[in-house]
């Protein structure tokens, strides 16, 4: 989710910007090497140590939300999604700091 809505905040706050830029850079770093994302060995790490007797079974909230995560897409569309992204995020940037160049030359002029 921090990929998909990072750049609104981002505009904002320049902590999350620049991670947000570097979570994007990741993305496609790790889709033209192949690799999986570290939150994937994790979750194997979990599961593997997961006693399926203890949990309550059927939840509706994770059978939904499976769905949304785990989406049936080609590497190739994934790829084309992220460059998507990374444009919108770009324009998000830019458009951001364009108003905020305006507002601070308006601001030189009022004094």
């Amino acid at each position: 989710m921090f990929l998909l809505l990072g750049a609104f905040i981002g505009r904002k706050f320049r902590a999350i910007k620049y991670l947000h830029i570097a979570g994007l850079c990741f993305a496609v770093i790790i889709q033209i090497f192949g690799w999986y994302c570290p939150l994937t060995h994790l979750e194997v790490w979990l599961r593997q140590r997961h006693d399926p007797f203890i949990m309550h079974r059927g939840s509706f909230l994770i059978h939904y939300i499976e769905r949304i995560v785990y989406l049936e897409l080609t590497p190739g569309t994934i790829f084309v999604l992220t460059v998507i992204l990374i444009v919108v995020s770009a324009f998000l940037y830019t458009k951001g700091s364009k108003k905020t160049g305006e507002v601070a030359n308006h601001m030189k002029h009022m004094l």
